[in-house]
């Protein structure tokens, strides 16, 4: 019988090692697995490269696992804004690497990976520091830029409702990145406010299906606050 739930957030996370990357979910706070992030605080691995939309907000969730000094590479599309101080102390201080990827390039990337694309050749970024050292080639009269896809060790989502065969839906826009992270991820870990039996989620609505999710964790109202 298939069972994805696992039991708790630290049994979700316990296998993350040390070096590993990570994609982390969301848009700003919208969509971010803040239960998941937290687990993997407490869990203790290090030297993590994470892939995310941006690069923290204040001093919780990913900005946490950020002042915990267990990152040492970011990629992302928008990494400063007016409380992304922990990010900007770490950078400034030369204690975190920063690779900047347009959001266009960084989600295609994400999905490149998950569809078991090569590589892709974008227009976004020809011309600028961002095309430095890539292949460039002009196509019809337009330069593009080669870009690679982006893999993960581990992705960690968040998902409104789950069954235990993985399947997720999610709730409006906080399914953001979720979708193409778990694909691109060998261990994709999803955080549900919901489990349901089987036969609850309407197969239309499945946004993510269950052969990209190998865990789902049920997060608690207490968890949640």
């Amino acid at each position: 019988m298939i069972d994805k739930i696992t039991e708790s957030l630290e049994q979700a996370v316990a296998d993350i090692h040390d070096g590993a990357t990570v994609m982390i979910g969301g848009f700003g706070n919208a969509g971010m697995p803040a239960a998941l992030i937290d687990a993997l605080i407490a869990q203790g691995a290090r030297d993590l490269t994470i892939v995310n939309n941006n690069a923290g907000n204040g001093d919780t969730g990913l900005a946490a696992l950020l002042k915990a000094k267990r990152v040492k590479k970011i990629i992302c599309s928008f990494p400063r804004q007016t409380d992304s101080y922990v990010f900007d102390a770490l950078y400034r201080a030369g204690e975190i690497e920063l690779e900047l990827t347009p959001q266009g390039n960084l989600a295609e990337r994400i999905r490149a990976a998950g569809a078991g694309i090569g590589g892709f050749f974008s227009p976004t970024g020809y011309g600028t520091m961002l095309a430095d050292g890539k292949e460039t080639r002009l196509i019809d009269g337009r330069h593009y830029v080669l870009e690679s896809p982006i893999h993960a060790d581990f992705a960690l989502i968040k998902a409104l409702r789950g069954d235990r065969w993985g399947n997720l839906v999610y709730r409006k826009t906080a399914r953001n990145f979720g979708p193409i992270m778990a694909m691109a991820a060998k261990c994709a870990i999803a955080q549900v406010s919901e489990v349901v039996e089987l036969g609850q989620l309407d197969p239309e609505a499945i946004v993510t299906p269950g052969i990209f999710v190998q865990r789902v964790v049920l997060q608690t109202a207490q968890e949640t606050k």
